[in-house]
């Protein structure tokens, strides 16, 4: 499997960031990423239903930016976080597939993804003149997609969409200038892969 990815956050600011914090806006922004991986599946009694395991190695970014009246943190009121993640991906979903229909085949997909982010900066002491955001080396993710199989002689590949969303905040609150005005972050992100299969 390769592809590419667009991954960015769901914010949830604190409630108070204005008036405590100056906060005017927190703005999250996609970024281009990319994944590879291998694929494994299982029948589950019939041929439209099967149990699908895609360990994979993504590579994302995702922007935040953030405009303040705090001048004393926000160098010109504005001031902008980039945070990188390299990932050790591991979903498990449920397929449907059609039938087979001359040499292409419909399916729909749905399940979950556990990851680990190897380049988390969970664990790092933080910088109080330069900040960054901290986010938590692990965590569980929603999946919903679906793909169109097309056959070839001797091969079969896929072209396929998905959308994943993290079940619960992996923001860690340290207190530093750009942690206090959030309250939550959620991983999320559009997946497009090409599949080999022999």
């Amino acid at each position: 499997m390769l592809g590419i990815n667009s991954t960015d956050l769901t914010v949830y600011q604190n409630p108070n960031a204005y008036e405590e914090h100056g906060l005017v806006s927190v703005q999250n922004e996609s970024q281009p990423g990319g994944q590879l991986g291998i694929l494994t599946t299982l029948k589950l009694g019939t041929p439209v239903l099967r149990l699908r395991f895609m360990p994979g190695l993504s590579f994302q970014e995702k922007t935040l930016t953030y405009r303040s009246l705090d001048s004393t943190n926000f160098p010109k009121g504005m001031s902008e976080e980039r945070i990188n993640a390299t990932s050790l991906d591991f979903p498990l979903t449920f397929v449907f597939r059609t039938k087979r229909f001359n040499n292409f085949a419909a399916y729909a997909l749905f399940g979950g993804q556990y990851s680990i982010d190897l380049q988390s900066q969970q664990d790092a002491s933080q910088n109080y003149i330069d900040p960054f955001i901290k986010l938590n080396r692990y965590d569980i993710h929603g999946q919903l997609g679906g793909g169109i199989d097309f056959y070839a002689p001797f091969f079969k590949f896929s072209i396929e969409i998905k959308y994943s969303h993290g079940v619960k905040s992996t923001f860690i609150q340290d207190y530093s200038p750009v942690a206090k005005p959030i309250d939550e972050l959620y991983n999320k992100g559009w997946w497009f892969s090409i599949i080999f299969q022999s």
